[in-house]
């Protein structure tokens, strides 16, 4: 395992460059300096910002984590005297904890030997937070390009998952991939592809393959995507769906009858809306019953003295009563009326 913790001639070097940050950046306003200067410059500027962020968090992270280690060891009251430490410098422990995974990361990658202190410079702060949630495949391949010296933002990260996603994915046919390797197919289009297939059941998987296999064109992968995306949506409605749930509906059929009549899109959207609409009336229900508790409450604790306070009581018998009447515009002249019927 290669060694990860700088030695304290390195940290005091580090030390001793000051902390305030000077640049010179371009002056907006003279038009005498090239619009692609004048972005060259700032981006440059931009870069030593942002790896002195990324920098300076990998070792608050460090430091927090030394601190939540002994307290968790030393202390007292179940972590306490960390979250007082966090409090007495207003961090809170969301943002610890960020840091402290941040910290994790970029030790897991630098103790896998293929990704050098002195590379982390080249990873902007954010591309480097995306390397380190990628999956182990990935971190490498982009490692790989960092030790090159290559500048490496959240696109290049994309765009390395992308290939390697297209390449590699057992969801796609293998004259999909062919055509992936030698540029025919762009990975940027077959990634989403393999996002959608992976929360699909394998009879609309391999149905989508067969499609795709049969004619491995642009088109057709932007339109499979497209399809595997309402299939998805479709499933994931149908199963949050108390009201299908407890039918004896065929759900399969269904889905084959709107396939075949070209509505998966509408059909999909329509549970999707069934969902929401359950989860609202779930919501009212609970509304309902507790603004009815609180009017309780106030009629028992005032009386005859409180005139306006009864008066207060009788306007929203409108909405606690087992009728709820609500206005649909301002004027009033719309009106909907909502039984609640509890069995």
């Amino acid at each position: 395992m290669a060694d990860t913790q700088p030695s304290q001639t390195e940290i005091a070097e580090a030390l001793s460059v000051t902390a305030d940050l000077q640049f010179e950046l371009p002056d907006p306003y003279d038009e005498e300096i090239e619009e692609e200067e004048f972005f060259r410059r700032v981006d440059d500027v931009w870069r030593v910002c942002d790896r002195f962020d990324l920098q300076t968090d990998i070792w608050r992270g460090r430091i927090l984590r030394a601190v939540r280690d002994r307290e968790k060891k030393r202390g007292e009251g179940r972590g306490s005297g960390f979250l007082n430490w966090l409090k007495q410098r207003d961090i809170t422990k969301s943002q610890a904890y960020a840091l402290i995974q941040l910290a994790n990361s970029a030790d897991a990658l630098l103790a896998e030997g293929n990704l050098s202190f002195e590379a982390i410079n080249n990873f902007s702060k954010r591309a480097f937070l995306e390397t380190a949630k990628a999956q182990p495949e990935i971190q490498k391949l982009v490692s790989e390009e960092a030790q090159k010296g290559k500048r490496i933002t959240r696109r290049e990260v994309k765009q390395l998952t992308e290939e390697y996603t297209a390449i590699n994915s057992e969801l796609l046919p293998d004259t999909v991939k062919e055509k992936a390797v030698d540029g025919s197919l762009p990975p940027r289009h077959l990634a989403p592809l393999v996002k959608e297939l992976e929360k699909l059941p394998p009879p609309q998987i391999e149905e989508i393959q067969r499609e795709i296999e049969s004619n491995p064109h642009l088109d057709t992968v932007k339109q499979m995507t497209s399809t595997a995306k309402n299939l998805s949506r479709y499933f994931d409605a149908v199963a949050r769906v108390e009201t299908i749930r407890n039918s004896p509906l065929d759900i399969s059929a269904a889905l084959e009858e709107a396939m075949r009549l070209d509505c998966l899109s509408l059909t999909a959207d329509l549970v999707k809306q069934a969902t929401h609409l359950e989860q609202l009336v779930v919501k009212l229900y609970t509304l309902w019953k507790k603004l009815g508790s609180l009017a309780d409450r106030l009629y028992v604790e005032t009386g005859s003295s409180t005139p306006h306070l009864r008066s207060l009581l009788s306007c929203l018998e409108k909405l606690t009563s087992e009728v709820i009447e609500v206005p649909l515009d301002e004027q009033g002249s719309k009106t909907i009326r909502l039984r609640i019927v509890e069995e």
